[in-house]
């Protein structure tokens, strides 16, 4: 009897029921990926989202920027972490653009990442040299399709806002501007302001500095509505080309596989943040709009981006890389 008790015993491997998979969430510090350069409209908020997330959690909120070509490395880097929630990687319109735009991208856009919200969008605006005559969007279409390949428009590199955002205006007007393309936002926006290009899609963020110390002059913005920091200037849309809308967006993503009750906790965690009054403030001030989709909402807009872009890097004739 003893014998088969001892056996038993060996044997025994007690019924427990495990903690909810969230539950011990966060309990070490979190990683997040910035796959672009250090300053950008991006980095801020992430910087800003990742303090909030440290003094709420009670854990370091590390970011590391991991600039390359389409933020292709850094979503990379991300992905090979493990699927547990502790990496977060930040996600613009590069990386709903580069299946469209690249010949090969090193994952799949949409089935390698879990989406937790889309935090903000933030509309471009246009901006000119100060010393052409344009005073309306309607002015730079009926010059530019009188004098085709005239104009030239400036980018801070193939993919970004800049360059769709000015694609997507010639798609819809079938007009020829030029597309000259610098290493960034710095040398796009001096060129404009020396004259070596017309204009340039902008980050509003990055842009009213410049705009308000009168180095260049805005002409409209690319959301359907008009911009809170920037009130007295018109939308593409009212401008005569109705219908255009270009609004990047910035969200979080983690790895797929990442456990529904993590995800669901981040996405609880970043939304309360995005709706504290202080934050709220900041990214008015910075010219965002705050979303706050659910992960699923998230997903379909991603889908959905990457649907539109190829549509206009097709319609454009841009080549993959």
């Amino acid at each position: 009897m003893k014998s088969l008790l001892n056996a038993y015993l060996r044997n025994f491997r007690p019924t427990m029921v495990p903690p909810g998979e969230g539950d011990a969430y966060p309990a070490k510090p979190i990683h997040f990926v910035v796959p672009y350069a250090a300053g950008g409209p991006g980095d801020i908020l992430a910087r800003l989202i990742g303090q909030k997330l440290s003094e709420n959690w009670k854990q370091p909120v590390n970011v590391e920027n991991i600039p390359g070509p389409g933020g292709m490395k850094g979503a990379e880097a991300g992905l090979k972490a493990p699927a547990d929630g502790y990496t977060l990687i930040l996600a613009a319109s590069p990386h709903y653009i580069n299946p469209s735009l690249y010949a090969k991208v090193p994952y799949d856009t949409v089935k390698d990442f879990q989406g937790i919200t889309l935090m903000i969008s933030m509309p471009n605006i246009l901006v000119i040299n100060n010393n052409l005559p344009f005073k309306t969007v309607a002015d730079v279409i009926a010059y530019a399709k009188a004098h085709p390949g005239e104009l030239k428009y400036a980018s801070g590199g193939t993919g970004t806002p800049s360059h769709l955002g000015a694609e997507l205006l010639k798609t819809m007007t079938g007009v020829d501007i030029a597309h000259v393309e610098y290493k960034g936002h710095a040398p796009a926006g001096a060129a404009v302001r020396a004259g070596e290009a017309a204009m340039m899609f902008d980050a509003i963020l990055l842009a009213m500095p410049e705009i308000k110390a009168g180095e260049v002059r805005a002409l409209a913005v690319t959301s359907a509505k008009r911009s809170s920091v920037a009130a007295d200037v018109p939308s593409v849309a009212e401008s005569g080309l109705p219908g255009f809308d270009f609004s990047p967006g910035v969200g979080v993503l983690v790895r797929a596989g990442t456990p529904p009750a993590i995800v669901d906790k981040i996405y609880k965690e970043i939304l309360n943040i995005l709706n504290a009054p202080d934050v709220k403030a900041r990214l008015a001030k910075d010219g965002a709009n705050i979303v706050g989709n659910t992960p699923a909402q998230f997903m379909t807009y991603i889908q959905q981006e990457v649907d539109k872009w190829g549509k206009v890097v097709k319609a454009a004739g841009i080549k993959p890389q």
